[in-house]
């Protein structure tokens, strides 16, 4: 029997709609959540990603604040610009689209946003405290991964989590939250990477196997057992002539042979890709939230 296939988009629309109706809730209290994206050069995929952002804002109801700036500025010109959204009580969030241009410090950057408004979760100041299981805003890609779980019924207690990539944008943060002593942890999680010598060994055992790894075909269905529950985060192009563009999106999974012995299974694209924004505008409007003082559920 075929796998239940974990539609990326529906989830993500359904969460939209549950943002949408709480933007509304706190703009009868004066509360608008803002968003500053800045966008440095001409880069297609940068641009494609930030104007499906400001769409979906517009769509929930969040002020964005967009700021483009030429592909040659300077690191002080950026450094300036995230400190003007850091001082600005409008913003609740700030994202510094990546990849910057190679001479700008993406690192410095990074570390100059306000903690409080950094809704991508990458400061180390929340990736310490996410850690540690202190509140924090959650990395967009983990915690997305993380919701399709639970809002598939995908029992995450106590399962042996397998995720197959170490980066510190979903590997090391998604390893973390998953063993949390908290009702959206409670697994028995092992990282595999490039250096794991029998990688199938470890995959086989997965109740939940999560591929991040950023290459096609990693995970073939021998690698799997029966009823594994699996989560592709990679998004890789590949020749194909057939395609206008010349090339179709894979993930890191054997799609069509892995999903006749998966229980639960995400397709790329349409799996985790439409989490990714939709997380960073739930923290948004987290930052608006605690910036007024709200309580939780408030």
């Amino acid at each position: 029997m075929a796998a239940q296939i974990i539609d990326g988009k529906q989830v993500a629309a359904d969460m939209r709609a549950e943002l949408k109706d709480e933007v509304a809730r706190l703009k009868e209290k004066g509360i608008v959540p803002g968003l500053g994206v800045v966008l440095v050069g001409e880069d297609p995929a940068s641009k494609s990603y930030v104007t499906a952002k400001e769409r979906t804002c517009e769509e929930i109801g969040i002020h964005s604040d967009d700021n483009r700036l030429p592909a040659e500025a300077s690191q002080k010109d950026l450094m300036a610009l995230v400190e003007k959204m850091n001082k600005d009580p409008k913003i609740n969030g700030i994202l510094v689209q990546l990849p910057l241009p190679k001479h700008l410090n993406e690192a410095e950057v990074l570390l100059a946003i306000d903690p409080a408004k950094d809704v991508d979760g990458f400061h180390p100041m929340n990736v310490g405290k996410m850690v540690v299981d202190e509140k924090a805003f959650l990395s967009c890609t983990p915690h997305g991964v993380i919701q399709l779980l639970i809002r598939s019924g995908v029992k995450i207690e106590g399962a042996e989590v397998v995720i197959v990539g170490r980066s510190n944008i979903v590997g090391k943060p998604l390893a973390n939250m998953l063993i949390q002593k908290n009702p959206t942890g409670n697994a028995t999680v092992t990282v595999c990477h490039t250096r794991t010598k029998d990688l199938a060994a470890h995959t086989k055992r997965a109740d939940i196997l999560i591929a991040a790894a950023g290459r096609p075909n990693t995970i073939t269905a021998d690698m799997v057992k029966e009823g594994v529950v699996v989560i592709d985060v990679g998004v890789n192009r590949v020749e194909d002539a057939t395609k206008k563009r010349g090339y179709r999106l894979v993930g890191d999974v054997d799609f069509e042979a892995v999903k006749e012995k998966a229980s639960f299974i995400t397709p790329v694209p349409g799996g985790v890709g439409p989490m990714t924004i939709t997380m960073l505008l739930y923290n948004t409007v987290e930052s608006a939230k605690r910036a007024a003082g709200l309580a939780p559920g408030e």
